[in-house]
């Protein structure tokens, strides 16, 4: 694919319309949500380039970035973490920005209350604010909702209370303020949980409560206050007004749950008897390609409504995702987007058209799967990802990384009654293994390398250094941020697994 290809790619599939990011991302700004201890992990362009890019009216060619520059660039987000029991083996993890500051995020952790872990793709547009408040509060939810009520109700009575989540990968705090006002609404879900009074957990159910929950939130810190006394907090405004689209998958021994919000994906690779991979997609996305989608926002409106509520392929001509979390100049009520956000972004703060609302939903699909020993990996990844690479791409270039990265590993030798021949054929695996020894270690780089650089005889240089050396503003003309997460399930595990 050229760069004009690519260029027409990215500017069809851009979140939100280009007229309003700008306006948005100034509540942003007088919002952070997270402490100063975050820190956006973008290389300056200056450290990366020998001389800065030529204007458009030079004929002097730019200097390209070396081969150890784009891997340092590539490998700057790498997070890899090994697991000792159970279905899932290791998970390694990068991000590549293209918008600056980023706005994706990931987050992985482990539930302390119930069994299973949880695996997060969090892709924000209109500023980073809503996708880095849900990578840090949807798992509480998530583990709430699934709790036993018997669980729940000790879980409440503890003072301290326990850990409900531990995460690997996660640099970040939130703004005291925001901490209080945060716990208030997750102690009122907690109550929720309590009194439904449930008999059963049933896996699904929850995920989508947790997440419908946690939305509603959003929306909640900001009405409350201003319904109260007039006050509007910049912060938690900034978070309801930018949005998020939200893959987390769940995985509880053979049992795995995906629930996808928008258009993130989560794809399988199985490989079969004759060592041939394919792919399985696990999600569907929530945009104009999905005729289903446009059929249930269709049948939401009026018929006289059709023309207006999808154009361009978009919700209400400015949104791309058909479903997400925050975003609610597309859920509140005229009269809240009167009083709330036209005052500070204007009139474009109502969108055109705008008279049944809500036009937006949180509520996610889930997905279930049942892992066998043939299911090898799942690759979990924001569409900066799906933009440039199909499924089974994806899938067979992970394949191949699992096969050349056995090159990375000291050799191991059985210490007792071993054979000559045994020696030899452990010698002759690992020389085959070298023929495609990978560049990365981790699969995640693997995967943004090819995505960017790649084309049907390997990855160009010229090209990966060539859009790697862009600056953030003319970045996102030809790509968007980039997040994957590789989980690797444990084949002999799920072998022993009853049917």
């Amino acid at each position: 694919m050229n760069y004009s290809s690519v260029n027409l790619l990215i500017n069809t599939s851009l979140k939100v319309d280009r007229s309003l990011t700008q306006k948005l991302s100034n509540i942003w700004h007088k919002g952070y949500v997270l402490s100063n201890r975050y820190q956006i992990r973008c290389i300056p362009l200056k450290s990366c380039l020998h001389i800065s890019h030529a204007t458009s009216q030079s004929h002097k060619e730019d200097v390209l970035l070396s081969p150890q520059e784009v891997s340092v660039i590539l490998r700057k987000n790498e997070f890899t973490k090994d697991f000792s029991y159970g279905s899932v083996k290791s998970y390694d993890s990068n991000q590549l920005p293209s918008n600056n500051p980023i706005e994706d995020t990931r987050n992985e952790g482990y539930s302390k209350m119930v069994p299973g872990l949880l695996v997060g793709v969090f892709d924000g547009h209109g500023g980073p604010a809503c996708a880095q408040v849900l990578s840090k509060r949807l798992f509480k939810y998530l583990v709430a909702a699934l709790m036993p009520i018997e669980t729940l109700k000790n879980y409440i009575r503890q003072e301290p209370r326990a850990l409900i989540v531990e995460t690997f990968n996660d640099r970040a705090e939130i703004v005291q303020d925001l901490k209080e006002i945060y716990d208030k609404s997750f102690n009122g879900f907690l109550r929720k949980l309590i009194d439904s009074n449930r008999r059963e957990v049933d896996v699904s159910a929850s995920l989508e409560k947790g997440i419908l929950q946690l939305d509603e939130d959003l929306s909640m810190e900001v009405l409350e206050p201003f319904k109260e006394n007039g006050t509007i907090n910049n912060k938690t405004l900034s978070v309801a007004l930018s949005g998020a689209v939200v893959c987390v998958s769940y995985i509880n021994g053979p049992h795995l749950y995906v629930a996808n919000v928008g258009d993130c994906n989560a794809v399988i690779g199985t490989i079969n008897e004759d060592n041939e991979w394919s792919a399985k997609k696990i999600t569907k996305e929530h945009n104009a390609e999905n005729h289903d989608e446009l059929k249930r926002i269709w049948s939401e409106h009026p018929e006289e409504e059709r023309r207006t509520v999808i154009r361009r392929d978009r919700l209400l001509g400015e949104l791309a995702p058909l479903r997400s979390m925050g975003d609610y100049r597309y859920k509140w009520k005229s009269e809240i987007l009167t009083d709330i956000v036209v005052p500070l972004i204007g009139q474009k703060g109502v969108p055109a058209n705008y008279n049944t609302p809500p036009y937006l939903t949180a509520k996610p699909d889930v997905f279930y799967h049942r892992l066998t020993s043939k299911d090898k990996f799942m690759v979990i990844a924001s569409d900066g990802l799906w933009d440039m690479l199909t499924p089974l791409q994806a899938v067979k270039l992970v394949g191949e990384h699992m096969k050349g990265k056995v090159f990375f590993n000291p050799l191991k030798l059985p210490k007792n009654n071993i054979q000559l021949g045994d020696i030899n054929e452990l010698l002759l695996h690992r020389k085959e293994s070298l023929k495609s020894k990978p560049k990365d270690r981790n699969a995640a780089t693997h995967l943004i390398r090819h995505a960017i650089g790649g084309t049907e005889y390997g990855v160009d240089h010229s090209r990966l250094a060539h859009l790697l050396g862009l600056s953030p503003d003319v970045s996102r003309m030809f790509r968007d941020d980039i997040t994957v997460t590789v989980v690797y399930f444990d084949s002999e595990y799920l072998r022993q697994c009853p049917a």
